[in-house]
């Protein structure tokens, strides 16, 4: 029988209180708790758990994303892949699921709701109702992915009710997605059966959903950072508060995970039992999930931190098994397949061309740290007959380029990104992934979008001679390359956009929002600029 004991400071975070005791773990599970006298050193509490990523966003492949995540005391996720969902259907969520199982982890996988996310952009795959339903009879399958089609639910369209009904028919929750939605819309919303909202970005938008029933994430990603406005609602709703990442580039999970936001949590004055809650308990409360909560006869899901201030893990255990330690992950690389669908040809400058106009432009601008975008009037920049950009007056060019058949480029503009050279691209392109792409001039991007095409999926840049890539050979948006070499690389990428000139604080994290439809309020399609606000295009397709 394989059995062992730990002593510690042990955390009891529904009983709010702290103490010695020895835990005996026996064929992965929890056999016995006993309390201690003497001197014992560090704190044994259960383990975090992401409330809601799309493990995708890390480009690495679920086995590889755990290598990392455990190195910060996270021992589940509640992964929604829609990412690759939008790219290959339901035979990508299969993919994620068969990946995950190779590794001791909890993935906690979704059924995704919005494949294709809209109407209004090509993606590579679609998910119905029916398939809807047939991925939530699985067991393996313990929620309806966010409901990003909100204006769907108020308006009561069939098909985005036959999946509601699916899940509300199992009993198995369905997550929110309602950036900006307030009052009677926003009950109408939750009523209609969505228990969760990740997109919160003021306390007082977060309030309105609370007070309706839902459970509020807290959302803090590598582009999206909502911490600082949602965080003192813990004081008094931490019982229906979660934490979560939502999107995580790989240079940032090498870094932190939950654990870092609990620090800052619990640094800004927040009670640390009630912070724990959210990070441990809640997900596994709402979610129903099969994680241990360091009870008697649960599975062996837990961590020893060195305090519960800076929760730095030494040791991370999944089912009994020790998966990291010090630093050093002990979860083994796994082989895996790369599958794919990319089907554009190379483009030429020309393909960015923008016509001369006397007219002011409708420029997108980004906010640091935000999904949402402003809608900007500028006077254009001209020259030989032609709309270009314009560094000096923070004017680039956005291009998204149809990754799945040859099309149209569709080119607009954007103010903010901040650089002064060169173009970078990208085809992780939230939520159908076409290429995405922002540049200074019409023959680095066109540079920059040839070489996420030639990679058949990645992220690139380009600046004169220099050029420089990801390849993300798995959908065209996860890596199958070793995490830290992964992380490695993307560090680099990160850095030589920032030499560019870009003022984001995660460049291709922002980049790759900027064709993310759902989010007001002015986005680019593959085919136009898109009004978030109306759910429509400004004016004709292909063009702004």
């Amino acid at each position: 029988m394989n059995t062992f004991s730990i002593k510690g400071n042990l955390v009891d975070i529904a009983g709010h209180s702290v103490r010695k005791a020895e835990v005996t773990v026996t064929e992965g599970r929890i056999s016995a708790i006993a309390d201690i006298d003497g001197d014992v050193d560090g704190y044994l509490m259960p383990g975090f758990i992401d409330a809601h990523v799309h493990v995708e966003s890390s480009m690495l492949i679920p086995s590889e994303f755990a290598r990392l995540a455990v190195l910060h005391g996270t021992v589940a996720t509640i992964s929604d892949p829609h990412e690759i969902a939008n790219v290959l259907g339901v035979e990508g969520v299969e993919y994620m699921i068969a990946n995950g199982r190779q590794v001791p982890f909890h993935f906690f996988f979704g059924a995704p709701s919005c494949v294709p996310a809209t109407t209004f952009e090509t993606a590579g795959a679609s998910i119905d109702a029916e398939q809807v339903g047939q991925l939530l009879e699985r067991p393996e399958i313990l929620y309806l992915s966010e409901m990003m089609n909100f204006p769907g639910v108020l308006h009561g369209d069939a098909e985005v009710l036959k999946k509601i009904a699916h899940a509300q028919r199992l009993g198995k929750p369905v997550d929110g997605h309602a950036p900006g939605l307030r009052g009677e819309q926003a009950e109408r919303y939750i009523k209609a059966g969505m228990s969760t909202d990740h997109e919160c970005f003021t306390a007082q938008e977060a309030l309105d959903k609370l007070r309706h029933g839902m459970w509020v994430q807290i959302r803090e990603g590598s582009a999206a950072k909502n911490f600082e406005a949602l965080h003192p609602l813990l004081h008094d709703h931490w019982e229906r508060m979660m934490l979560c990442s939502d999107d995580k580039h790989p240079d940032s999970l090498v870094l932190g995970h939950v654990n870092t936001v609990c620090a800052r949590a619990v640094a800004a004055g927040i009670d640390v039992f009630k912070v724990l809650q959210a990070a441990c308990l809640n997900p596994i409360l709402h979610y129903k999930l099969p994680v241990g909560r360091l009870r008697v006869g649960d599975p062996a899901d837990f961590i020893v931190v060195d305090d519960v201030q800076r929760f730095n893990v030494r040791r991370t255990y999944i089912r009994g098994q020790l998966v990291a330690e010090d630093g050093t992950t002990h979860i083994a690389r796994v082989k895996a397949t790369t599958p794919n669908n990319f089907n554009c040809t190379p483009k030429r400058p020309a393909d960015f061309h923008v016509p001369a106009t006397a007219n002011d432009l409708l420029v997108i601008e980004p906010y640091d740290g935000q999904l949402i975008t402003g809608k900007v009037p500028m006077p254009p920049t001209v020259a030989h007959g032609a709309c270009v950009a314009d560094p000096g007056r923070n004017l680039l060019k956005i291009a998204v380029v149809n990754r799945y058949a040859d099309a149209p480029v569709a080119v607009g503009w954007i103010t903010g990104m901040g650089l002064q050279r060169g173009a970078i691209a990208s085809c992780v392109a939230h939520d159908s992934h076409n290429i995405v792409a922002v540049g200074t001039n019409d023959d680095d991007l066109c540079a920059a979008v040839h070489a996420v095409i030639e990679a058949r999926g990645g992220i690139s840049l380009a600046d004169g001679a220099l050029r420089m890539s990801l390849a993300l050979p798995v959908a065209g948006i996860m890596s199958d390359a070793d995490a830290y070499d992964v992380a490695r690389e993307y560090g680099l990428m990160d850095h030589a956009a920032k030499e560019l000139g870009c003022t984001m604080s995660a460049p291709y994290m922002t980049l790759s929002f900027m064709a993310l439809l759902v989010i007001p309020h002015l986005k680019m399609s593959d085919r136009g600029l898109f009004d978030g606000d109306a759910f429509a295009f400004v004016g004709s397709e292909r063009g702004a």
